[in-house]
C-alpha cells in the first residue's frame, strides 16, 4: 500500500488550509501520508487511473469520490464492497469538516484544512488584543486632551 500512496502522492507545500485541505493517512502502510484535495472531482481507490491510488484489498477499485462543490468538499462512496464511513457511520454522500476521521474499507484518514494549532484563539491572542486596545485608547486621549 505504501507504494502506491507514496506514487499518487500530489506535488505541494503538504500544508492543510481551507483552499487546499488535506486527506492524512491514519492507518498502517498510509500513515502519516499526505494527499492534498484540489478544485473540482477527485476518484479514490484501488485502480492505477485513480487520483489517489490505494493498494489495499478492502478498497474497492473505484471506491469514492471527493468533490470540492464551491468551497465544501463532499465524499461520495462508489457503490463500494466495504463502504464509505465518515465518523464511524456509514455514509453514501457527506460534507467534510476538519477533524473528520474518514474510512474507505480499511483505510483510514483525518480530514484537515488546517495544522494543529492553526485558526485557534487563545489566552495570549486576548492579551496581545488588550494591549493594543489600551494603548489605542491612551493615544486617542493625548491626541484629544
Amino acid at each position: 500500500m505504501r507504494q502506491k500512496a507514496e506514487a499518487a502522492q500530489p506535488q505541494g507545500n503538504e500544508r492543510a488550509s481551507v483552499a487546499e485541505p488535506i486527506l492524512e493517512g491514519t492507518s498502517e502502510g498510509i500513515e502519516g501520508r499526505r494527499f492534498t484535495l484540489r478544485a473540482g472531482r477527485q476518484t479514490i481507490g484501488r485502480r492505477e487511473d485513480n487520483d489517489i491510488v490505494l493498494d489495499e484489498p478492502s478498497v474497492s477499485s473505484s471506491h469514492a469520490w471527493i468533490l470540492n462543490q464551491q468551497g465544501h468538499h463532499v465524499i461520495m462512496n462508489m457503490l463500494s464492497t466495504n463502504g464509505t464511513f465518515v465518523n464511524d457511520q456509514r455514509v453514501h454522500e457527506a460534507t467534510l469538516k476538519h477533524g473528520d476521521r474518514v474510512r474507505l474499507g480499511q483505510a483510514a484518514f483525518v480530514f484537515l484544512t488546517r495544522e494543529a494549532g492553526e485558526g485557534r484563539i487563545g489566552p495570549r491572542h486576548w492579551l496581545v488584543g488588550a494591549l493594543l486596545l489600551a494603548a489605542m485608547a491612551l493615544a486617542f486621549s493625548l491626541i484629544w486632551n
